[in-house]
């Protein structure tokens, strides 16, 4: 049997190729402040290790523990995140000559794929040592991070983007998080961020600015290997981008498979963006290697609201290099197919709903073709918009401060 010990070798940079041993609590590169990523020794995978050996174990975010960053067992802060049902779509208008899927994250803990992403991250944080974090949000993210920052006795503070649910910021103070409110836009979120929270010793868990969130949403396409099995992997992911982790994630993941010799082909990732804003897009569209930022839209259109997202290179890259391309869709297109969705048993939020506005901008740009497996990765719905505990806990434990 394999017992499950992390494979974790170091972090690497690969804007500038610095190296940084893995044991110690770091966020960017102190070489040159871009992104780090974890590396792992799969040379040195137990003899027999196969995807079977996974398939024994429960399903959901800690059944890849090997190619996960946590090493100890008893640091691991989970809340029972299962594996995430993957569902064929019929009936889909403009798609009924595409084998097409869904995956739905919305039943993971707090509702959406950051559970995957605050499970591994805080886990990891709290191995190192950390003892405080903190995170610009525009809700899901910060929910998450409020939820496993209680799990693993971690404190956990949520610079929350005004125009977030209410709902998103009762559940961040019901997990016990500190909150405050920031009138703009996610970088606003973050500027008042920075402004607060030096000399306070905490860990900055904002989208690539430490190296393990994205070690969480590689377990997305394991899953989705392990659904569909090297043979029948799909041959396109739509996936709705606002920072671009998850597509990070998925591509990295995809790789550490492929280099194990588990998969020969790569997905091709199709990002779907809020036309109001949509810099990794039209990067991608204008040749560039790298993102430029745009100004914040006057639509919020949930966490797909990011103008100047951090390492985007990393994104474009992974994108580029799996053959991929992105689609920008308008806001109000994204609202028709969140209520569509609904009316079909599915609950996806804007952010999920992006990728169901964006099929018809894929197939009319002939950017998906005939008889090809599509899965439509529906990121989660979040929490529910009205919980009345959290009501009655929001009233009476720590007010809300607003800009």
């Amino acid at each position: 049997m394999i017992d499950g010990v992390s494979l974790l070798s170091g972090l690497e940079c690969r804007a500038c190729c610095t190296l940084v041993e893995a044991d110690r609590l770091i966020g960017v590169c102190p070489t040159c402040g871009h992104a780090l990523l974890a590396t792992y020794r799969l040379e040195d995978a137990p003899p027999g290790f196969r995807p079977e050996h996974w398939r024994t174990r429960p399903g959901g975010v800690w059944r890849y523990r090997e190619l996960l960053p946590v090493r100890a067992s008893r640091a691991i802060a989970s809340l029972g995140e299962p594996e995430t049902g993957v569902l064929p779509l019929a009936d889909v208008e403009g798609a009924d000559d595409l084998d097409l899927w869904a995956k739905n994250d919305g039943a993971l803990p707090t509702g959406a794929f950051k559970a995957r992403e605050m499970s591994v991250a805080i886990s990891r944080a709290a191995e190192l040592g950390a003892r405080s974090v903190f995170l610009p949000s525009t809700g899901n993210a910060g929910v998450a991070a409020a939820a496993y920052g209680a799990r693993a006795g971690v404190e956990v503070r949520v610079y929350l983007t005004e125009e977030a649910r209410p709902e998103l910021a009762l559940a961040c103070r019901a997990f016990g998080a500190q909150v405050r409110t920031v009138r703009g836009s996610i970088a606003d979120a973050r500027a008042a961020a920075l402004e607060q929270e030096p000399g306070r010793g905490s860990i900055d868990l904002s989208t690539m600015r430490e190296p393990y969130r994205v070690e969480g949403t590689k377990t997305m396409a394991f899953e989705i290997f392990d659904r569909f099995g090297a043979a029948g992997l799909p041959d396109a992911i739509v996936y709705p981008t606002g920072g671009g982790l998850g597509l990070v994630g998925i591509f990295k993941a995809f790789t550490e498979l492929r280099a194990l010799g588990w998969i020969e082909a790569i997905p091709r990732l199709l990002p779907v963006q809020a036309a109001e804003c949509a810099p990794i897009v039209r990067a991608l569209r204008e040749g560039r290697s790298r993102a430029e930022p745009v100004p914040p839209p006057l639509e919020f259109v949930g966490g797909l609201t990011v103008p100047a997202p951090f390492s985007s290179e990393r994104v474009i890259e992974a994108v580029r290099w799996s053959g991929g391309t992105g689609v920008a869709v308008p806001e109000r297109e994204i609202r028709a197919a969140e209520r569509r969705a609904a009316t079909t048993g599915l609950v996806t939020g804007l952010e999920g709903a992006a990728t169901i506005a964006g099929l018809a901008a894929l197939r009319r740009e002939g950017l998906l073709r005939s008889g090809e497996r599509v899965l439509l990765y529906l990121t989660g719905g979040g929490i529910a918009p009205e919980v009345p505990w959290m009501m009655e806990s929001a009233e009476s434990t720590l007010p809300l401060r607003r800009e």
